[in-house]
């Protein structure tokens, strides 16, 4: 089937997970198709290893346990899989499968088209500040920040999941979170989120208002921005080629928010693979405004939070639920 798509062809392909690995050793691919149920290491159980050994391409998880919502399609999603698609019973690959597989590798193909360009030969960024107790101790936020912008990718899942179980749900302070997940998937990531941030969670919508208390989620098709209102702020949906090239991009939120709220917002840059939310990032800190990033040991890719760190735009740099009980304490919640 992928051969004939005539866009896209195979590589290698192995019935078990180290032959892949060994491969993966001195080839580079731009995308791996992952079953989960395999002779040897089981698809989740090699998920991680995979990520790391293909260098930046995209993981799908095709199997037929991979039903949207079922607790693998869940699993492979917080271990950092791009996307899953249900693998269809024996005798019935054909017809409309063979379509949604080559609309699937097509989708993740393209969030690679419009990479960021590449930074000037002279630019020299910083290295990575060490977590050490001294760094965690010089952290200062504004007990007044008025809104809490989180990006995240690869990892991302588990990662605000250990964020928003160490903050009470008596925090007032509104949520917005950039999660680059498949369309498909966001109905059931903001249940997920409202399970674990003790709090309502909505997948935007153009022109829904910012309210306390709730998590809004960018949806999967579109870019989430902040506006003023008359009477506070709201959200506006965009759908233009961002730096990164990811749809949804957290640059754009972050940009809208260091505009709207300034000094008064905190942005938190989580586990991920590239460099969405560095340039957002900038312009929080010139806004005045502070930025946390995941630290390395406990991410599943540092690409993200890495970049943020390495370009010296990181206030703090922690674990996740030590940056959850961060944000409670400095929001009068704890």
């Amino acid at each position: 089937m992928v051969e004939g798509t005539r866009r896209f062809r195979v590589a290698a392909a192995y019935s078990d997970v180290r032959a892949a690995l060994d491969y993966l050793k001195t080839h580079s691919v731009d995308i791996i198709l992952l079953d989960i149920e395999m002779p040897g290491i089981d698809g989740l159980t090699a998920l991680p290893d995979v990520i790391s050994a293909g260098r930046g391409a995209k993981v799908l998880i095709v199997s037929s346990a991979a039903e949207q919502g079922a607790a693998v399609t869940v699993q492979a999603l917080a271990l950092g899989a791009a996307d899953t698609l249900v693998k269809p019973g024996i005798g019935a690959f054909g017809g409309r499968f063979a379509e949604v597989l080559e609309e699937r590798l097509s989708r993740l193909l393209e969030t690679h088209a419009h990479p960021a360009p590449p930074e000037p030969a002279a630019a020299v960024h910083p290295a990575p500040v060490p977590v050490t107790p001294q760094h965690h101790g010089a952290v200062h936020l504004p007990d007044d920040f008025e809104l809490v912008a989180i990006g995240a990718s690869t990892g991302g899942i588990h990662a605000l999941s250990q964020l928003l179980r160490a903050i009470p749900a008596k925090f007032q302070v509104p949520i917005l979170v950039t999660q680059h997940l498949p369309v498909s998937f966001m109905s059931y990531f903001a249940t997920q989120l409202a399970v674990l941030g003790g709090r309502p969670c909505d997948v935007a919508a153009d022109r829904m208002r910012i309210r306390p208390g709730r998590i809004i989620v960018a949806p999967g098709d579109a870019h989430m921005r902040v506006v003023r209102t008359s009477d506070g702020s709201a959200i506006r949906l965009t759908h233009e080629k961002a730096t990164s090239g990811c749809m949804p991009s957290v640059d754009p939120m972050f940009e809208s928010v260091a505009q709207v709220f300034g000094a008064r917002a905190l942005g938190v840059v989580l586990s991920g693979m590239g460099r969405d939310g560095c340039e957002g990032a900038r312009d929080l800190i010139d806004a005045g405004a502070r930025v946390l990033a995941q630290d390395q040991a406990s991410s599943v890719v540092w690409g993200m939070p890495g970049a943020v760190a390495n370009a010296g735009r990181a206030s703090a740099i922690l674990p996740p639920d030590e940056i959850g009980r961060l944000i409670a304490r400095r929001g009068g919640a704890a």
